[in-house]
């Protein structure tokens, strides 16, 4: 079988939130302001960094990094995600929805690469100090960026070809308010064996990688940490760290809790996988900006002075 000559539906029809479909318009608000949040907070944080030559360091290029994954996952998703709740618009052609999955897979991708850069700036600035600007150049960091995105993208190019050779016939509505691999490939009445080790492999060898050089750098930070005499001290670096961590809890937790989920809680009602794809989709563009200008006293204020010259 050819790989264009399969059976494809010409659109498929998303669902939102199985069971309160008649409250899906009540449920657009908060999505609405949930976008608001994410898009507006992280264009902040990134012109925050823009002009601010004080903020021009590896730490916050990072967050810039991180900032526009943000923003370009909530773009990636919001315009099927607002059709579906506002507009009770379900249908989304087949090829715009596997770029839609492509793009949500990278981006979630990258987001994790950048948490991985930003764990391994943490680890220089409080392991080897002395040579953090020497390591960190805004050469190295131009690099890691684009290592960070070649990754994502190359890495699930294959996923849009893995999943046009499979033919589409048992149904074409999709679980969620915007395209998902594990949940296009359960329309699929062919093998999917091929897709399921690929995605393993994705998973295993990026988010699963990724996830143990952060605990690895942690581990290397508290042993530099406990090092030092002074509890205040060890207490001040430590705080160095606390938004990182915290923006590495909210990306990582809720796509283990997805991830988890889809493997084994297949016989779980329909609205907890919804649930939890929507938390994991959605939650960390939202406190990613609020936890680094509540946490980072040099970026709350660039935002404060950025407010004032506004109001004059």
């Amino acid at each position: 079988m050819g790989l264009f000559n399969v059976t494809h539906p010409a659109s498929f029809l998303l669902t939102g939130i199985p069971g309160l479909e008649s409250s899906h318009a009540w449920l657009a608000g908060p999505l609405c302001v949930m976008y608001a949040v994410a898009l507006g907070g992280n264009t902040v944080i990134l012109q925050a960094v823009r002009v601010e030559p004080s903020l021009h360091e590896p730490m916050y290029y990072f967050l810039s990094m991180l900032s526009f994954s943000d923003v370009a996952m909530s773009m990636a998703t919001l315009p099927t995600v607002l059709r579906t709740f506002c507009l009770n618009v379900r249908n989304i052609a087949f090829d715009a929805c596997l770029i839609q999955m492509f793009l949500i897979h990278s981006f979630s991708m990258m987001e994790s690469g950048i948490l991985l850069a930003m764990s391994f700036d943490r680890y220089v600035a409080i392991c080897d100090p002395l040579r953090y600007a020497a390591v960190l150049t805004n050469e190295v960091i131009a690099r890691i960026g684009i290592a960070v995105a070649a990754r994502s993208f190359i890495i699930l190019l294959p996923l849009l070809f893995l999943f046009k050779r499979l033919p589409i016939c048992r149904s074409n509505v999709l679980s969620h308010s915007y395209c998902l691999h594990p949940d296009m490939m359960k329309l699929a009445c062919a093998d999917i064996t091929i897709n399921s080790i690929y995605g393993f492999f994705v998973l295993v060898s990026t988010f699963g990688m990724d996830m143990f050089l952060i605990f690895l750098s942690y581990v290397l930070i508290l042993h530099s940490v406990m090092a030092i005499a002074s509890r205040e001290e060890r207490l001040k670096v430590l705080n160095t760290c606390v938004s990182h961590i915290l923006a590495v809890l909210v990306f990582y937790v809720p796509m283990i809790g997805v991830s988890t989920v889809h493997r084994f809680g297949k016989h779980a009602p329909r609205y907890v996988h919804v649930l939890m794809s929507n938390v994991y989709l959605f939650v960390p563009p939202v406190l990613n900006p609020l936890i680094y200008s509540a946490k980072t006293k040099e970026i709350r204020r660039t935002i404060v002075r950025m407010f004032r010259r506004m109001k004059t």
